[in-house]
């Protein structure tokens, strides 16, 4: 099963709902907006801002913006500053592989995984916060999250 990192997820929903804000947005204000805990958002705004999705802006009128239109971000420019490469398995695009010629799979999964990649790139987060206010609560009242909940892995 493909399966997004829950950061990742994160990243697109604080993303989102910074792109909905005027100004800055400090991280405990995305925290009570998103339902993301604070300390979940700041690491994320951390990884954001280290890949140039957000700016901060320090001081007592502080806080986070984006850094340019959501229609100019994709979902997998967001995912690879999260999770790293996008891959199916270790040996698309000529990653390693535990199991060698014997496998007879390699270069297989390229075709997929190149599919994967040009559909999420295709995607702009401008077309995620659309489609999120097609009535539904996602943006605006989410399901509260355990702190430990960014601890997991990537696309697996």
């Amino acid at each position: 099963m493909l399966k997004l990192s829950r950061l990742a997820d994160y990243a697109v929903v604080i993303l989102v709902n910074l792109g909905e804000q005027d100004g800055v947005v400090t991280s405990p204000a995305l925290s009570a907006e998103t339902g993301v805990p604070e300390p979940t958002v700041a690491k994320v705004l951390k990884v954001l801002s280290a890949n140039k999705f957000v700016l901060s802006q320090r001081g007592a009128k502080g806080g986070y913006r984006l850094a340019r239109p959501l229609s100019e971000i994709s979902v997998a420019s967001v995912i690879a500053a999260v999770d790293g490469k996008i891959a199916l398995t270790a040996c698309v695009d000529g990653g390693g592989c535990d199991t060698g010629v014997s496998c007879g799979m390699c270069g297989s999964w390229d075709t997929i995984n190149k599919a994967i990649r040009d559909t999420l790139e295709a995607i702009s987060l401008e077309t995620m916060r659309q489609k999120s206010a097609c009535g539904s609560a996602f943006m605006k009242k989410p399901i509260p999250i355990s702190a430990s909940a960014g601890r997991e892995g990537g696309v697996s």
